[in-house]
């Protein structure tokens, strides 16, 4: 049975509200919550992108039994992968073990902040693979000295652990990266339910691995008012990957999405009231080898109704698939 998780988006939520949300996530019966971590929303509209390891420090003592994970966190540029490492380890220990660390290769609207531009692709997959090797060294718990092309580490060591090391889950859009997560991941994290990638993460060894996917939906009991919104705040999504990994502020996204129409997201975000249409796209997840599938109810101000709505109807009929 697919597991199904909550999602805090930072990029539209205040933090004190995220928080709260996450527990009324967890009385409602979700499976589990996901964070997003970002430095910039993806639309000004949006409004908000408080720190996301804040956030969970707060998420992992205000929840009891919600599994938590980071969808996800770049650890080469705007964070040094050992201060990813303790930071999720010290997530861990908060949470009692609760908690898996998304790792993904990262979006420039997020890492030019530092102001070291942003790397080709493969360079930046070259980052990724040395801070993975990195932040799992250091979660062994010894003293760790790493000298690769990109990151040096100098005798570091965590002093604070979970029992278990934290499990990591690495995101792919694409060959190299689907190799990557076969190679280091505990799981895979995918946008798009694609069962080609998910199929190779398989056959690299990822087989019997948790997947996770994402999908966000705008419930309203209006229909029309649903679309609006999914399209004033979500328009950006339309880009794909390719895009979405380069455009560097708020701005460009808004440039790219001026030509997208209200039916262009609602073709690929479920609007309204229907469980049937959100059924069917945890489906289309399910059928592609996804194990878990985040949904995102896109409007802060929108949260309340959505979960009255999941415990009442929503999951109920999602636990039957």
């Amino acid at each position: 049975m697919v597991q199904i998780g909550y999602t805090m988006m930072t990029e539209q939520t205040p933090a004190r509200q995220l928080v709260d949300d996450v527990v009324a996530a967890e009385r409602v019966g979700f499976d589990y919550a996901v964070i997003s971590d970002h430095y910039f929303p993806w639309l000004e509209e949006m409004g908000h992108a408080p720190y996301a390891w804040s956030v969970l420090g707060a998420a992992a003592v205000s929840t009891r039994r919600l599994p938590l994970m980071t969808y996800v966190t770049c650890p080469i540029m705007r964070y040094h992968p050992a201060v990813v490492a303790q930071k999720a380890a010290t997530v861990g220990v908060l949470s009692e073990g609760r908690f898996t660390l998304g790792l993904g290769a990262g979006e420039n609207l997020n890492e030019h902040v530092i102001g070291r531009g942003w790397p080709p692709v493969n360079t930046r997959h070259d980052m990724f693979r040395e801070a993975i090797e990195i932040i799992q060294e250091l979660f062994e718990g010894g003293y760790t000295s790493y000298r690769g092309a990109h990151f040096d580490v100098d005798s570091a060591r965590l002093y604070d652990l979970p029992d278990q090391p934290v499990p990591i889950a690495v995101a792919a859009s694409g060959e190299q990266s689907v190799e990557i997560a076969a190679e280091y991941g505990d799981g895979l994290v995918a946008v798009d339910p694609d069962a080609a990638l998910v199929a190779k993460f398989f056959a690299e060894g990822g087989r019997d691995k948790p997947v996770y996917g994402q999908l966000p939906i705008s419930y309203d009991t209006d229909r029309d008012a649903a679309v609006e919104r999914a399209h004033r705040l979500w328009r950006w999504s339309v880009a794909g990957w390719k895009v979405m990994a380069e455009l560097p502020a708020p701005v460009n996204f808004d440039a790219y999405a001026g030509t997208v129409r209200p039916e262009d997201v609602a073709a690929k975000v479920p609007c309204g009231a229907d469980v049937d249409a959100v059924v069917e796209a945890v489906r289309t997840y399910m059928d592609a080898g996804f194990t878990h599938v985040a949904l995102v109810q896109i409007g802060q101000r929108h949260q309340k109704g959505f979960f009255e709505w999941a415990e009442r109807e929503l999951l109920a009929t999602l636990r039957r698939l």
